[in-house]
């Protein structure tokens, strides 16, 4: 009896749980209210308080913050070229992951992991908005916020211990608001040296994994703590003020910093041909090194005299010394009038020893010409020591922060001196009566130096940089900088204007090492000049 009153109470849960499945299907479809209302449509203003709450995290985020930018256009290009990125975005995945977990698996006695599948999906990113932000440094700081609703088809296949699971990501979603920073700004594309990202908020990371076709998901607890779990890794890495580097470009390559110092020593010159018609020549020497906009060193004139010796020492900034060459002319000295060039010759860089003095014998030529008949004409020769002194790697700038920062005088600058270097940036509102071509001078311990003009530009950008070698630092001194205006039109009664005028205390320079700021011009009305300053101590 006591088996056939199971059997039959099992029969019966059985029938009572189909009848009743039955009977819920025909009253859920019968039963209900047949009355669907339409859905009311309001203007947002017309909405109450709980109602714009819940809305509110689905507003895009230019129309909460009237600071963002819409950046409808970026969608549309990221939406044409989604196809393209896709791909592009997975093979570089693979190539950079592909050894990364061939390295790993023997760890985890795992033979083999390959992506049997891995695509994107066919929905791209959407930026909500986007915020940029104007600073006096050379960087570009930009804050966008993206939701990216995915699509994806990534199948990862594991083999281990004579078994291939695979497991799926699908699903996949990301909400975040990176601060994306481009730094320092550099005249070499891409035009950046580095790009730092930071998280401003925890990001929202939501995907499905699947293992042979289950859903690890839906086990209890497991959703929540994977939630978690990647929330706070990823936020330990990178919520601000942490940061993810990316290196583009080397900063000392691209920003053109010194990487050295040439030290020339004008010993000579012989059997000099005269230019004069009468009486003898008065010859002097000019140094530059090219693709330099520093001006030229010159000797003394030594008047009347075929084989001056000179004997004079002159240090140059080297930036590049396999690209840069030292240029030597030879001038006749002239009163009134042009110049004359006696003859001229070069040294590469790249041709020398680091630290190795190198005494030269060089013809003078009419020009570099290696094909040009007249170079076999005799000139006279000039004798040069150079030798080149790269900087120690102490003091060449390796990563952001050194390349924003100062670094020390070269080798060569006077002990207990220094470097002063000027960059002209730009400047800001500068209006002339007559005309505004502006230029900006500098005047410091009786030497004059100029950046280049702008014509017809009340907003000019320079970005020139000027050095001073000082035996001594410039505690207190000051540097005169005022910005000009020039005009060669023909009839003007003033072909010449002063926009405004500057003394900066070099104090200050000395004891932070770099100052860069806007400074108001005296006798000007709204006129600014930015102006970063470093010194640079000798060691």
């Amino acid at each position: 009896m006591g088996v056939i009153s199971a059997i039959m109470g099992a029969f019966g849960f059985g029938i009572g749980i189909a009848l009743g499945l039955v009977i819920g299907y025909f009253l859920f479809i019968f039963i209900q209210s047949s009355d669907v209302e339409n859905p009311e449509i309001r203007p947002l203003v017309d909405q109450d308080e709980p109602t714009l709450q819940r809305m509110f995290p689905e507003i895009p985020i230019w129309v909460k913050n009237p600071d963002h930018d819409r950046v409808d256009w970026l969608n549309k290009f990221i939406e044409l070229m989604w196809p393209y990125l896709d791909k592009a975005i997975c093979k570089t995945i693979l190539a950079t992951t592909e050894p990364m977990i061939k390295e790993q698996t023997p760890q985890y006695k795992i033979d083999e992991v390959t992506f049997d599948s891995l695509t994107l999906g066919s929905l791209p990113p959407t930026f909500q908005g986007m915020k940029v932000y104007t600073t006096d440094e050379k960087e570009i700081i930009m804050e966008p916020s993206f939701k990216w609703a995915a699509n994806p088809n990534i199948l990862v296949g594991i083999k281990a211990f004579g078994l291939r699971p695979t497991v799926q990501v699908v699903d996949l979603q990301v909400f975040a608001s990176p601060r994306i920073t481009l730094k320092p700004l550099v005249p070499t594309f891409p035009c950046f040296c580095k790009i730092l990202v930071s998280l401003m908020d925890k990001p929202h990371v939501d995907f499905g994994i699947k293992l042979g076709g289950a859903d690890l998901m839906s086990i209890p607890g497991l959703y929540g703590f994977v939630q978690e779990l990647i929330k706070d890794q990823v936020a330990n890495m990178y919520l601000w003020p942490k940061v993810l580097e990316v290196p583009v470009l080397d900063p000392a390559k691209a920003m053109r910093r010194p990487v050295g110092m040439l030290n020339v020593k004008v010993i000579k010159a012989m059997k000099l041909k005269k230019k004069d018609l009468l009486g003898a020549s008065d010859p002097y020497a000019k140094l530059n090194l090219t693709d330099d906009k520093l001006p030229s060193k010159k000797t003394t004139v030594k008047h009347k005299n075929l084989n001056p010796e000179w004997n004079e020492e002159f240090n140059l900034v080297v930036k590049d010394p396999e690209v840069q060459v030292l240029e030597i002319m030879v001038y006749d000295w002239e009163s009134v009038g042009k110049h004359d060039k006696m003859g001229m010759n070069a040294v590469p860089l790249k041709d020398l020893t680091p630290e190795e003095p190198k005494t030269l014998t060089l013809d003078l030529l009419k020009n570099m010409d290696p094909n040009d008949t007249q170079n076999e004409k005799s000139r006279g020769q000039i004798v040069v020591s150079v030798m080149y002194k790269p900087f120690g790697e102490d003091n060449v700038p390796t990563d952001i922060e050194e390349v924003s920062a100062t670094q020390k005088a070269p080798a060569g600058t006077p002990v207990g001196g220094g470097l002063l270097v000027v960059i002209i940036h730009e400047g800001e509102d500068l209006e002339g009566k007559h005309h505004t071509n502006p230029s900006v001078r500098m005047l410091f311990h009786g030497e004059e130096k100029r950046t280049k003009p702008m014509k017809k530009n009340r907003d000019p950008r320079w970005e020139e940089e000027f050095t001073f070698t000082l035996e001594e630092p410039p505690t207190n001194e000051r540097i005169h900088l005022e910005v000009v205006s020039t005009s060669k039109r023909m009839g003007l009664i003033h072909p010449k204007e002063s926009l405004g005028y500057i003394d900066i205390n070099l104090g200050d320079v000395v004891e932070n090492k770099r100052i860069n700021e806007k400074y108001h011009l005296i006798d000007s009305k709204n006129g600014r000049l930015q102006v970063e300053m470093q010194w640079r101590a000798s060691a």
